[in-house]
């Protein structure tokens, strides 16, 4: 099957089943824009945050994979065709950093989790510097996305899904390239400094986000 076929394919399958089971609702989708070089950083709550960020765009979203997720060769397989990338544990070693870096360079769309692993309490947690890193060598749009419910349906505290209602919500494109930079001077400090200032601003947007109480008096795209 062409690559964009199967992603496609199982875009639909993945989206229909988050439907059934949690009600999926996805809202601005819109935001997101539909060319070019798009980081979106999502708080990271549970397994299903990677495909649940991309199943309501209509152009293919890229991940980042544990890579002994692809140790079993057709599960693997199954992964690659899904557009997911293996990297280390961390997921911050040089070879992520290439692989994120020449995505984006060749105009696509890679899903970033700022804190780096999932939440244990459902709350955002604290932003790593690397997303601020790959913001300012690419300087790629960063789209924030917050996921609200999902935590309770299939968080680090439950070994298998369960019940309720799922949002997905996409807030507007940050820039952080060149002359842009928000603070005069920015640029002229530590790379370490300038890149957790830049993670803390994309941390502090995806908190910034309607919480779902807020989200039901909006229509969203279902």
């Amino acid at each position: 099957m062409d690559p964009t076929l199967n992603y496609q394919f199982w875009r639909v399958v993945v989206r229909s089943l988050a439907q059934v089971a949690w009600d999926l609702k996805i809202f601005n989708v819109e935001r997101v824009p539909a060319t070019g070089p798009v980081i979106l950083a999502c708080n990271h709550v549970s397994f299903a945050d990677p495909p649940l960020v991309g199943v309501g765009i209509p152009r293919p979203t890229h991940f980042l994979a544990r890579d002994t997720l692809f140790r079993n060769p057709l599960f693997g397989a199954w992964l690659r065709s899904l557009n997911s990338i293996p990297v280390d544990r961390d997921g911050g070693g040089a070879a992520g950093l290439r692989s994120v870096l020449s995505l984006l360079d060749r105009q696509e769309m890679v899903v970033l989790f700022p804190e780096g692993t999932r939440s244990a309490d459902g709350r955002p947690q604290p932003a790593r510097p690397g997303v601020g890193l790959i913001a300012l060598k690419s300087g790629a749009p960063v789209v924030p996305v917050r996921m609200f419910g999902l935590f309770e349906a299939w968080g680090r505290h439950r070994k298998l899904p369960g019940l309720g209602r799922v949002i997905v919500k996409y807030g507007h494109p940050l820039r952080f390239s060149g002359g842009e930079l928000p603070i005069a001077g920015l640029g002229a400090t530590p790379p370490k400094v300038r890149n957790q200032w830049v993670a803390d601003q994309i941390m502090s947007a995806i908190r910034g986000l309607e919480p779902m109480e807020e989200i039901d008096r909006f229509p969203s795209i279902e």
